[in-house]
């Protein structure tokens, strides 16, 4: 299959290593060109603009970091709509507005070319190794032609409904993900200053009901005072900010996350937004005048 990939960020450069692992032929483009060259040394093709990316392929695929990437990427000067044509699929895995997503698929419609939102749960390592979690929304027939295409890249695929659902479902499962980086840093927060081991607790989270592997991965990375980036702190405030406009246009009580949101954009604010997302918790160290280690 010609396939067309857009955007090689930590998620983008480990599914266009799988699809080429899976045979596929893969054109890819980025902002930045120099991140095309490790696949470029893999077998993939380099394009110099998304237009051109997009003109001879079968599938489309991208994955960018946010609704500005999607604005210039997509429907800029020299953008994907620029370079498509009938008969084409284009298959959206950035996390955006399920209103983007809509915007996207009508435009793809005027080119006559289909389009599903197929955001993904996971990160750096669940990219690289095709585990992936994709959460999918489109016509049910488009759906099924490119599922072929998807499972190189995941553990599971769910059909989620019409246009915009698989990236409403992404700001389900990412609410719920901020909620329990909240969670933790508050727990382990209150385990330091109460006296116990944060090892000890996290040997005991580990085994319990309420085990979580955020737990699991966020916790050893506090104590180790590792935040080497998997997941940007910077894109957890971007999809916050989505959440909660989601929320709010279905007048949705969110109080929960609305204050993990401002724990997480005081942290950006204090200048941790590259680190990983756990660097969220810092914020909260601050405030107790602890560190979790």
């Amino acid at each position: 299959m010609k396939i067309a990939y857009l955007g090689l960020g930590i998620m983008g450069s480990g599914m266009v290593g799988n699809l080429l692992q899976a045979g596929h032929s893969v054109t890819v483009w980025n902002r930045t060109p120099d991140r095309c060259t490790p696949l470029v040394e893999k077998g993939a093709t380099q394009a110099n603009t998304p237009a051109q990316a997009v003109a001879n392929a079968e599938i489309v695929m991208y994955c960018l970091s946010n609704e500005e990437a999607i604005a210039d990427t997509v429907f800029g000067e020299d953008g994907i709509l620029s370079g498509v044509h009938q008969g084409q699929i284009a298959i959206d895995m950035s996390t955006v507005h399920p209103n983007t997503s809509r915007r996207e698929a009508v435009a793809y419609a005027e080119k006559g070319v289909e389009f599903i939102d197929a955001p993904v749960f996971g990160s750096k390592n669940e990219s690289a190794t095709g585990g992936l979690w994709i959460v999918v929304g489109g016509k049910k027939e488009v759906f099924e032609k490119v599922k072929p295409i998807l499972e190189p890249l995941s553990e599971t695929i769910h059909y989620m409904g019409e246009t915009g659902m698989g990236a409403t479902m992404k700001l389900v499962g990412n609410a719920v993900v901020i909620s329990q980086i909240e969670a933790l840093g508050e727990a382990m927060i209150l385990a330091k200053k109460a006296g116990l081991n944060p090892q000890d607790v996290l040997d005991v989270l580990h085994v319990t009901d309420f085990k979580s592997p955020i737990f699991d991965g966020m916790g050893s990375t506090l104590v180790k005072r590792d935040f080497s980036t998997s997941f940007a702190l910077k894109w957890l405030l971007k999809d916050a900010n989505l959440i909660a406009q989601l929320a709010q246009d279905n007048n949705s009580p969110i109080p929960a996350i609305a204050l993990a949101r401002e724990t997480v954009k005081a942290a950006v604010n204090h200048g941790w937004g590259e680190e990983n997302a756990s660097a969220a918790i810092k914020a909260l160290e601050l405030q107790a005048g602890i560190e979790i280690k």
